[in-house]
């Protein structure tokens, strides 16, 4: 897993304070599966910044990495909420790059910027992602085409909100226009379990705790306490009482991943739909709901979404 985010301390007062949470988030995931995880937090090529500087961080960790199949790319402001699901690997085994998206969307007649999201992708470890990256890269603010490429892309999409070349609009076009050399090997994930959007997810927790809560109250097997390295074998066996769940809209299964778009915690910038206070809430609660689900395996709950300071002891039987 690859992540990170800038090299000086966050114009956000709080703004440290929810990159270490989030990162620790991570890293509890990781632990749990047996990833490694690189966090940067410089700029590897000095002109690539903000969105640009995934693609030569995604490039350098690739080459120091070549024992490694995949490459997990994922935005630091993206939190795991539920921490037992893994990717299905062999849904991808044809294809070298993995990206959650729409793909309708992608294909309508009004182009749109936001038909996919890069800011959780899985790209293998090969020599077609190696050419990918350059070609994808060279749209970034490093090239002299640079400008040009600010043009073309805001031509083809009406709905671009600023006239510089982006990694994500840069992505779609190579979807659209380079079909033929590149699409064959690039796989669009329209399921919601890759990555969702915190609005529509964050106020879903609380039903979904209960409906998990009720199962392990029926089957005992589920609520035994068991050590941390072992967690992958009683996820397997949570897979069968969860198969009629779904996923997306209207599922009752942990959403995996819950993306906090528009929040941007280290500059405080956020999206004026909604307020710093709103996007602060709803990571305190999904950061520690997904801490509720580390923590049981050590025997403490947070009992509270929204008071990370606050811990209680569990029974060894909870909940039945």
């Amino acid at each position: 897993m690859v992540t990170g985010s800038q090299a000086k301390p966050c114009k956000n007062p709080i703004g440290d304070y929810l990159l270490l949470k989030l990162f620790k988030n991570k890293v509890d995931y990781c632990r749990r599966h047996g990833i490694d995880i690189f966090y940067n937090n410089v700029l590897l090529q000095p002109k690539m910044f903000s969105f640009w500087a995934k693609t030569p961080t995604v490039k350098a960790a690739m080459l120091a990495h070549p024992e490694a199949e995949w490459i997990w790319w994922v935005d630091s402001d993206a939190a795991f909420t539920d921490m037992d699901f893994k990717l299905p690997l062999d849904r991808y085994k044809d294809h070298n790059f993995v990206v959650h998206g729409w793909p309708s969307l992608i294909q309508e007649k009004k182009k749109s910027w936001t038909s996919i999201n890069a800011g959780v992708f899985l790209i293998r470890n090969c020599q077609w992602a190696m050419d990918f990256m350059e070609v994808w890269a060279s749209m970034g603010p490093q090239s002299p085409d640079y400008d040009k490429w600010g043009e073309i892309l805001s031509t083809m999409f009406k709905d671009k909100i600023f006239p510089e070349s982006d990694d994500q609009s840069g992505l779609v076009y190579l979807l659209l226009k380079e079909k033929e050399k590149w699409g064959n090997k690039i796989y669009v994930e329209g399921e919601y379990y890759f990555e969702g959007y915190w609005m529509e997810i964050v106020g879903t927790f609380d039903n979904i705790t209960e409906r998990y809560t009720q199962i392990e109250k029926e089957v005992p097997a589920l609520r035994r306490r068991h050590a941390e390295k072992v967690s992958e074998s009683y996820a397997r066996v949570w897979e069968e009482y969860l198969k009629d769940a779904g996923y997306g809209r209207g599922s009752w299964r942990r959403p995996f991943i819950t993306h906090f778009t528009g929040c941007q915690p280290c500059s405080g910038d956020h999206n004026q739909m909604y307020s710093g206070q709103t996007c602060f809430d709803a990571m305190q609660k999904a950061l520690l709901y997904a801490d509720n689900q580390v923590l049981r395996n050590y025997g403490f709950v947070h009992p509270d979404l929204l008071d990370p300071s606050t811990v209680n002891l569990l029974p060894f039987d909870y909940p039945a």
